[in-house]
């Protein structure tokens, strides 16, 4: 491998805001963050671009915001994809091992097929297929049944599928800022490198990132996905909800919202006071901040509830040693971390980026989680091979082969 530092690139188009995260790979296995750009997302909802020319605008902006910090140019990123859109359910395949002595890549490759072969409708399409384990002759928790003794092949995966024009809209606004795209990762499977320790993810864990559209649910047991949700609700509805109830500009209830916010109303000094900005140029109002805490802390609870019942749902509830950890700018809303303890009776916290040099102290928050992984993923990446630019018409594959290559390293 070459001396040369290697630039990568995450981008994280969300809901709120675009983050660029620019980092160098060093020779030695080592990533230090260079650069960091962002600015407001205009175009997107629920993480979902439902406006072209806005969404490049932001893009653009956050990419030149990011070139000059770090002092280099932007030729390509590696992508991330959420939105309500995704879907995520188990699969299990079954085959008969063709020489009857040893498994061989064929066998797995068509055991995989197997699992895959499922109905879904004709607006979506496979995006990624996780292996969780395999079985030989009902040996279960295999990891890697390659070169192993056995007449029966079978494996358990969790299929997440999405709408295919999603992808490619997220293709395409890259492109149009110039920008190549070496990949397109799910984003709770970037931020899961970058705040997820192989012991938690061994243990069970649940990664909740909550993001100013969507609410995004990633359970991880014995190292491996087995559960993937969305809750269409966000940082956005909490913003929404200041805007109505105090009668103030979305962008005031923001800031209000960011400066003043707490998601439960005993954390809150009934003298406490904050000045709300008015429209149509009447006078600011000064409110009491208990009037804001009595407005985020039902939706919040709404949000922890929704995400609970999805752990049942699961399965898996009960069985997460390793608690629940948040990423998303909305959990440093104060009191988040107390509300959830109450709802989870879990232990909880705030997953911060790790393992990784430079400017850490920029990005030491759970904000720029998945940007963060976003380069940790793609520095694996360019580790095996040089990653080629994909096109919007072979984005799913690409999605696809990125995703099995991903598992194939972690399991």
């Amino acid at each position: 491998m070459s001396t040369k530092p290697e630039i990568i690139v995450g981008l994280d188009i969300g809901t709120t805001k675009i983050a660029v995260i620019v980092a160098q790979a060093n020779s030695n296995g080592s990533v230090d963050i260079i650069g960091i750009g962002k600015h407001p997302s205009q175009g997107l909802r629920k993480g979902v671009v439902i406006n072209i020319e806005a969404t490049v605008n932001s893009i653009r902006r956050a990419i030149e915001e990011a070139e000059l910090m770090a002092g280099c140019e932007i030729h390509s990123v590696y992508a991330g994809i959420a939105g309500e859109h995704i879907r995520g359910f188990n699969s299990h395949g079954i085959v008969a091992v063709k020489n009857k002595e040893e498994i061989s890549p064929k066998d797995v490759e068509r055991v995989i097929d197997a699992a895959q072969a499922v109905a879904i409708p004709m607006d979506r399409e496979i995006l990624h297929i996780l292996p969780q384990e395999y079985l030989v002759d009902q040996q279960d928790g295999i990891r890697e049944p390659l070169g192993m003794s056995g007449v029966r092949l079978e494996t358990k995966v969790h299929i997440v599928t999405g709408a295919v024009s999603s992808a490619q809209n997220i293709v395409k606004s890259a492109n149009r800022v110039g920008l190549q795209v070496s990949d397109i990762v799910l984003e709770p499977i970037a931020s899961a490198e970058a705040v997820l320790s192989p012991e938690e993810k061994e243990l069970g864990v649940v990664l909740v990132d909550i993001g100013g559209g969507t609410t995004d649910i990633t359970l991880f047991h014995s190292g491996s996905i087995k559960h993937t949700a969305v809750i269409p609700l966000g940082g956005d509805n909490l913003t929404n909800d200041i805007a109505h109830g105090l009668r103030t500009p979305k962008s005031s209830a923001e800031n209000i919202k960011q400066r003043y916010g707490a998601a439960m109303t005993s954390l809150v000094k009934s003298q406490e006071t904050i000045e709300v900005p008015s429209t149509g140029g009447r006078e600011p109002e000064v409110l009491s901040r208990l009037i804001l805490a009595e407005i985020l802390e039902p939706r919040m609870e709404e949000i922890l509830t929704l995400v609970q019942r999805e752990l049942e749902t699961s399965g898996f509830d009960g069985m997460l040693a390793g608690g629940v950890v948040f990423t998303g700018g909305t959990v440093l809303l104060e009191g988040t971390i107390e509300l959830a303890e109450r709802i989870f009776k879990m232990p909880v916290r705030i997953g911060v980026p790790a393992e990784v040099g430079g400017l850490v102290d920029v990005v030491n928050s759970p904000a720029y989680a998945t940007g963060v992984g976003l380069v940790l993923y793609g520095a694996k990446e360019v580790e095996d091979e040089t990653s080629s630019q994909i096109s919007e018409d072979n984005v799913l594959f690409k999605i696809k082969d990125a995703v099995q290559r991903w598992f194939a390293e972690h399991l």
